[in-house]
């Protein structure tokens, strides 16, 4: 009987602990050793609303592509097997003819578009290689409840689009870099020890919250740095009446201005953004932080402020990493 119940117990564990494992594992590789030699193949593989995390392991090597995960396919890890060796990349942009003529806009100018729930992507690095020719995304997210770690987005104008004000999305030791814009849209978004880099005298982030939410992006101990000669950058400018942005303890280079926002002139559909938008900060450092002189319509947080900034405030309880 000792011994039956035994047997049970290690099968109920066993079955338990491969709950945690990917239910299919695929790997991508250009030289034809893996199971597919495209990502976007890979994708098109997986079972539609499969019963738990499928794992996409890419190979080191460049993927000229532009990749969908539809919204049918949840669950989905991507997996590089080294960040700066493991690039997809594309170079489409606003204005630029696509296959029946028409000319893209921003939004479908994405090299990656993630629509599906339950994303992950690690050790990647995704890139759009258009520059000055028009807003041209690298990463585009509309799906929910999206996890991004130890990666790189690269681009230009316009580089990451937190798309659709139901996406809760995260961000963990990543390098994100463009010019103006670079990081826009209506999503919740947190950025974890992240760098920032500015490659332009120009915008950082361009919030366009909905007002019924109460966050937008919020930085935590990230550095925001720029390419050698750039000395006039914004933290931000509203796209929308009700962005809302918040840097918290975050290493602030030379380059950022000492008003720190903008407040967006000129929008005729949306005028005197700077009336609703939250725009705020709390212990920034470095030679960009001196809030002596910054816009009298941002906000500097206290101590007591930071009780609404944690993870499961912020995501509605949602835990990116688990715990």
């Amino acid at each position: 009987m000792k011994k039956l119940f035994l047997m049970l117990f290690v099968s109920i564990a066993q079955l338990l602990l491969a709950g945690n494992d990917p239910y299919i594992k695929i790997t991508v590789a250009k030289d034809g050793s893996g199971d597919f030699t495209s990502i976007q193949k890979a994708i098109h593989s997986v079972r539609d609303l499969g019963p738990s995390e499928a794992l996409i392991f890419i190979k080191s090597g460049t993927y000229h592509e532009k990749v969908a995960i539809p919204s049918s396919k949840h669950k989905i890890t991507l997996e590089g097997e080294d960040k700066d060796k493991t690039i997809i990349t594309n170079n489409d942009f606003s204005g630029k003819p696509d296959a029946s003529g028409e000319k893209m806009t921003t939004f479908n100018s994405y090299t990656l578009l993630v629509m599906g729930d339950d994303i992950k992507i690690s050790n990647l690095t995704i890139q759009n290689s258009s520059c000055n020719e028009g807003q041209a995304v690298a990463l585009h997210v509309e799906g929910d409840r999206f996890i991004i770690k130890n990666s790189s987005i690269l681009g230009c104008q316009d580089t990451f689009y937190a798309a659709t004000n139901h996406s809760r999305q995260y961000f963990e030791n990543c390098y994100i870099e463009g010019t103006t814009d670079f990081i826009f849209g209506q999503a919740t978004v947190v950025f974890k020890n992240c760098t920032i880099k500015s490659l332009a005298d120009s915008y950082i982030t361009a919030a366009a919250t909905e007002k019924s939410q109460r966050y937008g992006f919020v930085f935590f101990d990230c550095r925001l740095t720029s390419k050698e000669g750039i000395t006039k950058v914004y933290l931000g400018r509203p796209w929308r009446p009700y962005a809302k942005t918040v840097f918290i303890n975050t290493q602030m280079e030379k380059h950022i201005l000492p008003e720190g926002w903008n407040p967006w002139k000129g929008d005729k559909m949306f005028p005197d953004k700077e009336k609703t938008a939250f725009y705020a900060e709390f212990n920034s450092k470095g030679d960009g932080a001196n809030t002596t002189y910054r816009v009298r319509w941002s906000h500097q947080l206290n101590q007591k402020d930071l009780k609404n900034y944690t993870l499961a405030k912020i995501f509605n309880n949602w835990k990116p990493n688990g715990n």
